[in-house]
């Protein structure tokens, strides 16, 4: 999977929107944003972009601000889970799937570890 299936941007790759998701996140303060290539262990998405907030506002905030940056490059999420109670919101555009926890949910299910043997891309000022 090199393009996205989730909009009509035929030049953005799915790193291209990987590195927009986690410019996007770090312009909203989230912490922690890592992105995991996940093109060689799993066949259902390429990458993964992973960050967290300190409370439910700011993961809220966190997705919205994410939602609008995808939206004005034509790339809509085929699926969005989380939304309402803000511990873990996951936004799957097909090609890349975004994770935003609270800190708590986060440590807890600690998906860096559990896709260990992706390659990992730590992003942030």
């Amino acid at each position: 999977m090199s393009k996205t299936q989730a909009g009509p941007d035929e030049n953005m790759t799915s790193h291209d929107i990987a590195q927009l998701i986690a410019k996007t996140a770090d312009e909203k303060k989230a912490d922690d944003i890592t992105i995991l290539d996940m093109r060689k262990i799993a066949g259902f998405t390429d990458y993964f972009v992973i960050c967290h907030g300190t409370s439910d506002i700011q993961v809220k905030a966190i997705s919205d601000a994410i939602e609008d940056e995808l939206l004005k490059h034509r790339i809509k999420y085929w699926h969005r889970e989380g939304y309402t109670n803000r511990q873990w919101i996951l936004l799957d555009y097909i090609d890349v799937v975004c994770h935003i926890f609270n800190k708590t949910q986060r440590e807890f299910y600690n998906l860096e570890k559990l896709w260990a043997d992706a390659g990992k891309e730590n992003f942030g000022s």
